[in-house]
């Protein structure tokens, strides 16, 4: 089965750095077409439109640069469709002032700066949809709004909650994100700059490699 690879963009919030670090998580529909009933980060495939929005702040060049190794799309809109998801999904929101309109928001659009690169990877073959997902880490103090009002967000995801790190990797999560999460809790416990994982399974054998630094 060819089945083609979409790019995509995940964004994984981070709560309580300093004491017990929580991440936002919801359940996928049993009856989806992609990991059905698995708990995962909010995310999803990026849309044509955006690459056309303007950021109301810029991604780090560093983490540019990592997302332009091995790599074509840009990566504002890579950052655009992760801050889009998040909301779409959650209704939580990752926004700063910016003129013009923006994904229903007024004088609002994507506070990109606030994002970490620290994950890449490619579905396997032989999965109904693949995806070449980006997975982005944000500090949920820079979110805009309460952190516990998800009566905005769209019916993609249930039981969205926040869950200690430990307590989500016990979860009926996807392989790839048991992996996620330890790359997470390890940038928790020592935040400095980490070269970026990337499980390339673009092709029929699975190559791992890093990818440039990210900012701490």
């Amino acid at each position: 089965m060819n089945t083609p690879i979409r790019d995509a963009a995940t964004i994984i919030v981070v709560r309580d750095h300093a004491s017990t670090p929580r991440v936002l998580m919801g359940q996928r529909g049993a009856k989806a077409a992609f990991m059905p009933s698995k708990y995962v980060f909010p995310g999803g495939a990026v849309d044509a439109q955006d690459a056309a929005v303007t950021l109301a702040t810029p991604l780090p060049e560093t983490d540019q640069a990592a997302l332009r190794d091995a790599s074509t799309i840009a990566p504002n809109a890579l950052a655009t469709a992760a801050v889009r998801e998040l909301l779409e999904e959650t209704g939580q929101r990752l926004t700063a002032p910016c003129a013009g309109d923006w994904a229903g928001l007024t004088n609002e659009a994507p506070h990109a700066s606030a994002l970490k690169f620290v994950f890449r990877a490619i579905t396997p073959p032989g999965r109904p949809r693949r995806f070449d997902a980006r997975f982005f880490m944000v500090n949920a103090d820079d979110l805009s709004g309460d952190l516990d009002d998800f009566s905005k967000a769209e019916d993609e995801l249930s039981h969205l909650h926040w869950v200690s790190l430990a307590e989500a990797r016990a979860l009926d999560v996807p392989f790839i994100t048991e992996v996620v999460l330890a790359e997470i809790a390890a940038r928790v416990r020592a935040p400095a700059p980490r070269n970026v994982p990337f499980f390339d399974n673009s092709g029929a054998t699975s190559v791992f490699r890093y990818l440039g630094l990210t900012t701490a």
